[in-house]
């Protein structure tokens, strides 16, 4: 059965975190509505396409825009059946926003499914729903899941982790693992 899912973006989410997901949960049937504070529907945000080149961390390079299709003062939490957060640098200013906060803090108090890669752990710890999880995400958001009273999973970059409804990855090069499992989580069933 379809499910209604819900993305929380921003600019500079990471490229292929918003682009992948969001089409490949569309393309198993699923109903995608990606929603950004102050954006409505077919407004877009910046992406940032982030690589591992052998820097001591990611590097960044501009990415395509990604229009959304939900206003994001329209949406009701209630409404959906679970949430997925891509990483970039979009989370670490959406956590400032105690409108996303309560949003995620709902999807977790319902314990709706809610997939989160990279540094979408930084909405997870500063919503207050890591207590007592393990959590996956960019080796650099470590300090902030332990921060929150998480278990941080160190697991390699193209893994995932689902504790119960919580299904994490440290960044895009899991989606097949961090994908595979989120569906599994919703219940959703792909016959071959």
């Amino acid at each position: 059965m379809a499910k209604k899912l819900l993305m929380l973006v921003g600019d500079y989410v990471e490229d292929y975190e918003v682009m992948v997901p969001f089409q490949a949960l569309k393309a198993v049937g699923h109903e995608v509505d990606a929603a950004c504070p102050g954006k409505k529907a077919g407004e877009w945000v910046a992406t940032a396409v982030h690589d591992f080149d052998g820097a001591q961390t990611y590097s960044e390079k501009p990415g395509h825009r990604f229009t959304v299709n939900r206003d994001f003062d329209a949406v009701d939490a209630a409404a959906y059946d679970a949430l997925v957060i891509p990483g970039g640098r979009a989370p670490e200013y959406l956590r400032m926003d105690e409108r996303v906060l309560a949003i995620v803090r709902h999807f977790d108090a319902a314990a709706k499914p809610i997939a989160a890669i990279c540094h979408g752990a930084q909405l997870l710890a500063a919503a207050g729903v890591l207590q007592g999880r393990t959590c996956s995400a960019y080796p650099a958001c470590a300090a902030e899941v332990r921060l929150a009273g998480g278990r941080y999973a160190d697991i390699a970059v193209d893994q995932a982790h689902t504790d119960g409804n919580l299904v994490t990855a440290p960044a895009w090069p899991a989606h097949p693992a961090w994908i595979a499992q989120f569906l599994a989580v919703l219940g959703t069933r792909i016959q071959h």
